[in-house]
């Protein structure tokens, strides 16, 4: 299968490139465009209804993918994900997997399995979410992010602290430990609430931008005439 994330960082846009009888999962509505010798499979994401509406409702994905299989030819497929910002390719086998912030997923190849995650409520991270995606199996997954998408590689025994939305994956082999910013006042003042230590070896990946502060933003345009109206 070839692939190309074009018009990356912003507006990125994932092209797949199907031999005949291949086959891509995709999320539900993220397809722009196919050439006509696609078939579109329906189904449910997971192997029964329970992983299937845990994913959706805790992981904030949708309920159905669609599966889209190359017949009688090459075929070519543009998927895009909501969010304005970048999709990244992970490798995923059996020595290594993802953890993941609700709704990146947008698309992969057979083999890989997405189920949710409960960190309980002192490990609850990704926006201060409870719940994440963990991404296991064997193939490719494709994600998108909220910006521009910053890679760190760890070496065993090297941490990074990051601000809990920006953050997007990171390697299943790392440790974490979320805390709080500096001091109570730092905290409660600082502007950044909690933040996650992750402790490597594995990838950490970033988006440069935080979706949290781009609404508060938007409501200091958009509150006042809200206000005015009522």
């Amino acid at each position: 299968m070839e692939y190309e994330i074009k018009y990356s960082p912003s507006y990125s846009m994932l092209v797949v490139k199907l031999k005949p009888e291949e086959m891509i999962t995709a999320e539900s509505g993220a397809m722009t465009y196919m050439t006509p010798n696609l078939e579109v499979k329906t189904r449910k994401r997971e192997e029964g209804i329970f992983k299937s509406l845990k994913v959706a409702i805790l992981g904030q994905q949708s309920f159905f993918v669609n599966d889209y299989i190359a017949h009688g030819g090459p075929g070519e497929i543009g998927l895009v994900s909501a969010p304005l910002g970048d999709i990244v390719k992970l490798e995923v086998n059996s020595k290594n997997g993802y953890i993941v912030q609700q709704s990146a997923y947008i698309a992969s190849t057979p083999g890989v399995t997405l189920d949710t995650q409960w960190q309980g409520f002192v490990k609850g991270i990704f926006g201060q979410s409870l719940f994440m995606i963990k991404i296991e199996g064997e193939g490719q997954v494709f994600l998108n992010c909220f910006g521009a998408l910053d890679k760190h590689v760890l070496k065993p025994g090297e941490s990074l602290i990051i601000d809990n939305y920006h953050l997007v994956a990171f390697s299943n082999s790392c440790e974490y430990t979320v805390k709080k910013f500096g001091g109570l006042k730092s905290t409660i003042l600082g502007g950044e609430g909690l933040v996650t230590e992750i402790k490597g070896p594995g990838e950490v990946y970033i988006q440069t931008k935080n979706l949290r502060e781009f609404v508060e933003w938007l409501w200091t345009l958009i509150g006042p005439r809200v206000n005015r109206a009522r």
